[in-house]
């Protein structure tokens, strides 16, 4: 005799989706990404080419030629499913960072590294140390896994509070610490000694250097190897100008490294972004020299921002700069130079930053913009 059915052929199924959901996903608030330009284009009704785009800390030069030219030459490699590993990539990278390849796994990005060391290390109920104001995808990923995310806000100037760090740990039973430097939003890089202390911690650090090759400072990756609680993420998004293509990567310690190949997807890095990636890395004396051009104009920029009588910037080691806007309304600065001029600058809605702009530095030519736009603004005002 065969099973009956569950159910009968007209009957109405009735599924409450809503009480399937994890608690830990249905509390989150979702991550603001920035809108694309042809979204804001349409919406700011200026053409596309005439946008200043200052909102999303990308590199105003885009990739070198190189990296074009490895793009167009994908056509027999389409097809085919990328390498798994990102060989090629690792060993150029490895070569590069004069560290091991075996110590490198590259992602779509650093933030599915990102989301891997969460689901690496965390259980619901695990704690995590955030240090905003600062990068918003380490408390999103902490919360996807369902882990407590403790707080300890930085200091007035954005400088980190050590003391404060190393009581959360202590106290909590913390398994990971994220911090970025420089951080993200102020540019802000953290001393040696306090990483240092921060080392002693009985934790987990993950140091995101997305910026650092606008800092001036040397990477830690090379400790990586002889450190058992430090992973350090990179980025070709800024440097190399192919954000688009999503390509991140990690130095990890081995004994973390063994469990991340186990749990990243089979094919999470493409063959476009494997193949763009290696040729930045070929022509990275170009990027290096582009870096440092960028780090010229944030120069000009931030004093140019500390005459604009209603701006007060922050001393910045990365290729933005964040700005206290005083005496009027950041939103409203915000809202003026998108619609007015077509120059877009992020505003944050969160706490400690209600009143901030950041401005990402672009070439000269769109500092230019940007400064007659204020300089409007305060003619009006006064």
């Amino acid at each position: 005799m065969g099973m009956l059915p569950l159910w009968k052929s007209g009957e109405e199924v009735v599924v409450d989706v809503s009480r399937m959901i994890r608690p830990a996903v249905d509390s989150m608030k979702p991550y603001q990404p920035i809108l694309p330009l042809d979204v804001l284009s349409e919406q700011l009704g200026h053409p596309p080419e005439m946008l200043v785009k200052l909102d999303a800390n990308e590199n105003p030069y885009g990739p070198p030629p190189s990296v074009l030219n490895a793009l167009r030459n994908l056509q027999q490699e389409l097809p085919i499913y990328p390498d798994p590993e990102s060989r090629r990539l690792r060993a150029g990278l490895a070569s590069y960072l004069g560290v091991d390849i075996s110590y490198i796994l590259a992602g779509a990005g650093a933030d599915e590294l990102i989301d891997l060391i969460c689901r690496l290390f965390l259980d619901p109920g695990d704690r995590i140390v955030n240090c905003p104001p600062t990068f918003g995808m380490y408390p999103f990923g902490a919360s996807l896994a369902g882990a407590h995310v403790i707080d300890v806000w930085r200091e007035a100037d954005f400088g980190l509070d050590v003391n404060g760090v190393e009581k959360a740990v202590r106290e909590n039973g913390t398994k990971l610490l994220f911090i970025t430097s420089p951080n993200n939003p102020d540019g802000s890089v953290i001393p040696p000694e306090q990483l240092a202390r921060l080392l002693a911690l009985p934790v987990i650090i993950v140091l995101d250097e997305a910026y650092l090759e606008f800092s001036g400072m040397q990477s830690v990756s090379s400790q990586v190897p002889k450190t058992p609680n430090l992973i350090v993420l990179r980025t070709f998004s800024k440097w190399a100008g192919i954000a688009g293509l999503r390509v991140g990567y990690g130095i990890f310690p081995l004994e973390v490294i063994e469990h991340l190949w186990k749990i990243k997807q089979p094919y999470n890095l493409s063959v476009a972004g494997q193949a763009a990636a290696l040729a930045a890395l070929d022509d990275h004396v170009v990027l290096t020299e582009r870096a440092e051009r960028i780090c010229r104009e944030r120069e000009r920029l931030a004093d140019a921002l500390a005459e604009i009588p209603f701006l007060e910037p922050y001393p910045s080691r990365a290729n933005f700069i964040l700005c206290r806007v005083i005496g009027r309304d950041a939103a409203e600065l915000k809202r003026y130079l998108a619609e007015e001029h077509g120059i877009l600058i992020r505003y944050f809605d969160k706490p400690g930053l209600t009143d901030h702009v950041r401005i990402t530095v672009g070439k000269p030519e769109h500092t230019e913009k940007l400064l007659s736009a204020l300089h409007t603004l305060s003619a009006t005002a006064s």
